[in-house]
């Protein structure tokens, strides 16, 4: 297993601290006349993973004029076979095409013998994940030479198994690895709220010092068999007001930090998209102005 010093040696480049968008082809042409003023975009790694064709002529466009992050979806980090070499061959080849300034993945598993599952399913919070996913992480780093995210899942599940709260098992997944973190504040509230704990809680114990990008977006409501409230990492309506307020509160513990406006289902128009943006932004410029002004005074 690495150690957290010799994960330091991996390329890292560094987002900046701005609001980012998810890019999507039905926006390819007009972010390109037009150049909107957003701090970088993100792609899911899983839909540029072909040679060629519309998606890279669009994606190298747009990559030389922003930063660029690159979100996995198909790995299956946690799940109990060993990483698909050919999944991750294809996975570094895109890396080293585009030399994205970030790369993260999800706490989750979508894979099971020869099928994959279009869904991102949990992990049970115990001693035999933990090292799984280690192993997992620590190969994925190595082979991509650089340092990787790791995002706290939204989920609708426990496991009985699980002994040690999800904070911990991300902070020594950290510890372990030397990975980073991204930090989904909707899927905190999302699972907060699904399984009846204290987000505050949850957020003031979360291991700030290795959030390297935030996401936001959109949750549906239902309900469980009970009859209970139910929440959806949908994606396919604006931040909620109580995720906005989340997000300006752990921003007073992080500081400015990229932050992505995740929609990936019913797409608005662009301009929507960008109100959500500067919503983000306003929430940068704010923490940036307090503790201008704290070292002030």
């Amino acid at each position: 297993m690495n150690s957290p010093a010799s994960v330091a040696a991996f390329s890292l480049a560094v987002l900046p601290a701005r609001s980012g968008l998810g890019l999507k082809p039905r926006h390819y042409r007009e972010i390109l006349e037009t150049l909107p003023p957003v701090g970088f975009f993100e792609v899911h790694a899983e839909n540029y993973m072909g040679d060629g064709g519309p998606p890279h002529r669009y994606l190298e466009q747009i990559r030389a004029h922003y930063p660029l992050s690159v979100h996995g979806v198909g790995l299956s980090i946690g799940g109990d076979q060993p990483l698909d070499k050919t999944h991750l061959a294809r996975l570094r080849r895109l890396i080293e095409r585009y030399e994205p300034e970030s790369f993260s993945e999800h706490l989750a598993w979508s894979t099971h013998d020869t099928v994959f599952l279009n869904d991102l399913l949990p992990v049970p919070y115990d001693g035999k994940s933990l090292k799984r996913v280690c192993e997992h992480i620590d190969e994925v780093q190595e082979t991509l030479g650089r340092r990787m995210l790791l995002e706290n899942p939204a989920t609708y599940i426990a496991f009985e198994q699980s002994d040690m709260p999800e904070v911990d098992f991300l902070s020594e997944i950290a510890r372990r690895t030397g990975c980073g973190l991204l930090l989904d504040v909707n899927n905190v509230f999302v699972s907060s709220t699904n399984h009846a704990y204290d987000t505050g809680a949850y957020l003031d114990a979360f291991p700030i010092e290795h959030v390297g990008e935030f996401h936001l977006a959109g949750f549906a409501e239902d309900q469980d068999d009970a009859g209970d409230r139910l929440l959806i990492d949908a994606h396919g309506t604006p931040v909620a007001d109580i995720v906005w307020k989340l997000f300006e509160q752990v921003l007073e513990r992080t500081g400015p930090v990229p932050t992505l406006i995740e929609w990936d289902n019913d797409v608005p128009p662009f301009p929507v998209l960008m109100n959500e943006a500067r919503k983000a932004d306003r929430a940068l410029s704010k923490e940036r102005c307090r503790r201008a002004m704290r070292a002030t005074v």
